[in-house]
């Protein structure tokens, strides 16, 4: 029997979330163990029910998703943490991957996207929507224009470089390959060099980096 995704979903609106609790618990391969109206007790929550993933709106009162985030991420804990939320605009997006959210995806996505979402963040991969992805590319090519070598990307290559964007992107190793009319194992290799060369090991410490050393601005 394959193991269930754990699921603690944090939404304030009763109607809304009792929907997204119907859409995942039919899932065969997802259950949620739990549900709350706002962030202040998320903490406890997890240390409770130690979810795979945190499914958490960002505007609640009281405690709200983005103050929450920040707080979990705080404590190290392994789950990850998908935004589920009515915003898609630049502001919140960049707040949210910043307190530590490895997915975000807009209420108004269809419930294929989210339940994809929901699939990649417990397998600790990154899953942006297509409305918010382009902000971290536009931000990553604006920063290699003003300083090529900056913070460690002017040791890519210009295909590490276009791998790295993709990958950022949320692309997958095999829709890169499609994409670049490649081998998968030419991604592969490309995309162990670039971790190598930039010292991250996954698609979400790669983010972070670029967070991290500016190659994505926040501001």
């Amino acid at each position: 029997m394959t193991k269930k995704i754990k699921i603690l979903l944090v939404e304030d609106h009763a109607v809304v979330r009792a929907g997204v609790r119907l859409l995942l618990n039919a899932q065969p391969d997802m259950e949620v163990v739990g549900e709350l109206d706002n962030g202040r007790d998320l903490l406890k929550w997890v240390e409770q029910l130690r979810p795979d993933v945190v499914v958490m709106d960002i505007s609640m009162p009281g405690v709200n998703g983005l103050e929450a985030a920040r707080q979990l991420s705080l404590t190290h804990q392994k789950q990850g943490i998908l935004m589920l939320t009515m915003h898609d605009n630049e502001e919140y997006f960049f707040q949210a991957i910043k307190a530590g959210a490895s997915g975000y995806i807009p209420k108004s996505a269809p419930e294929s996207e989210l339940l994809a979402a929901v699939r990649s963040v417990a397998m600790s991969k990154v899953y942006l929507h297509s409305s918010v992805a382009h902000l971290l590319v536009n931000d990553y090519l604006e920063k290699v224009k003003s300083d090529d070598d900056h913070s460690g990307i002017g040791k890519l290559t210009d295909r590490e470089r276009e791998i790295m964007l993709l990958i950022i992107k949320g692309s997958t190793n095999r829709e890169i390959a499609e994409r670049l009319t490649i081998s998968i194992h030419t991604v592969n290799n490309h995309r162990a060099n670039l971790m190598e060369k930039l010292g991250v090991h996954n698609q979400v410490e790669l983010i972070k980096y670029a967070i991290k050393k500016g190659i994505i601005q926040l501001d």
